[in-house]
């Protein structure tokens, strides 16, 4: 966003509750799966808030039930006081939800889709191209504003479907894999979207499966696993909670990892997870004592180590240690899964 931000406050009565989400006890099945397992969640408003989960977690689930697009089985949640079941219709008046691909009309422009969606929310006339040319301005659109979205890059669209989930500001915008598929510069310029709609004051919930967004944006972080929820925190706070005793190791000669990764388990008795791009290692060793012990027995083995160090474990640890597996690169299935 930038300084022409065309966002205006949520209108909510500041004097009610400070919590824009409040979810107690949710579940949901699908057959005999139970997708969500009776989570319960409290975002404060205007938070960025992430939720986190391998695969099949139930996160998409979660966030569908949250935004009125799945009934709950069971259990309880009010957005901005407005109570999910009972009154569906105010908290879609509240809220807005960008899901994991862009819903534009390809055959239009980027400012004739953005026209079509404000006329729809009952802008007339020279309001309906104000708001539309203000969302393009402010999401550095203006020059792709009379492309057809067909000739769009990735993060353009991106940018462009949030933008559309902008019409009417929000309170509460839920953004369920928002950067997937996108590459670095493009996920930045989305990040940097993403923290000025919370300085204007909107709730986001997000899902997303890079744990480096997560630890970028999130003020709070919740996992699930198996549709329950398992931890919540700050990034600190889970990476306290898993421990600060991690031995990370990194070889000279990469075609020894898989047999360094096998002695350093048989050493330390705890999973090895190899870093994405394949160049370190790293293993829970629980005290220095043991971390050198383990570092003596690479070095017994000849193995020549280009650095290893202890120090506090990265998110992906966390999650990994959490879960018993690595993030995952598939978005969650709408099948509820």
């Amino acid at each position: 966003m930038n300084e022409a931000s065309p966002l205006r406050k949520p209108a909510i009565d500041a004097g009610a509750v400070p919590l824009a989400i409040s979810a107690r006890g949710l579940v949901r099945h699908f057959g005999k799966v139970r997708a969500v397992d009776g989570i319960d969640l409290d975002v404060p408003r205007g938070m960025i808030f992430a939720i986190l989960g391998p695969n099949g977690a139930g996160k998409t689930t979660l966030m569908r039930m949250l935004a009125t697009l799945s009934k709950p089985d069971r259990g309880t949640a009010t957005i901005l006081d407005h109570d999910l079941v009972a009154a569906p219709a105010e908290v879609r008046s509240v809220i807005a939800m960008t899901g994991q691909f862009a819903s534009l009309d390809e055959d239009l422009t980027g400012r004739e889709n953005l026209l079509m969606l404000a006329r729809l929310w009952g802008f007339r006339g020279r309001e309906a191209k104000a708001r539309a040319d203000d969302l393009l301005r402010a999401f550095e659109l203006s020059d792709a504003a009379h492309k057809q979205v067909k000739d769009y890059s990735g993060g353009m669209r991106r940018r462009l479907d949030i933008a559309a989930s902008l019409i009417v500001t929000p309170g509460v915008l839920f953004l369920d894999e928002p950067t997937t598929g996108l590459d670095p510069k493009a996920r930045k310029q989305v990040w940097r979207m993403i923290r000025g709609l919370a300085e204007a004051g909107v709730t986001i919930l997000l899902t997303t499966q890079y744990l480096e967004e997560a630890d970028q944006l999130a003020a709070r972080i919740a996992v699930i696993d198996h549709g329950r929820k398992i931890a919540e925190g700050t990034s600190r706070e889970l990476k306290a909670q898993t421990g600060q005793g991690f031995l990370h190791v990194a070889l000279a000669d990469r075609a020894r990892l898989d047999e360094a990764a096998r002695l350093l388990e048989a050493q330390l008795g705890n999973t090895v997870q190899t870093s994405v791009e394949g160049a370190q290692l790293s293993v829970m060793a629980g005290s220095a004592g043991a971390a050198n012990e383990a570092v003596a027995a690479l070095m017994a083995a000849g193995m020549e180590l280009s650095d290893f160090a202890m120090g506090q474990p990265s998110l992906d640890e966390v999650f990994f240690a959490l879960t018993g597996q690595p993030a995952e690169g598939d978005a969650d299935k709408e099948n509820g899964q």
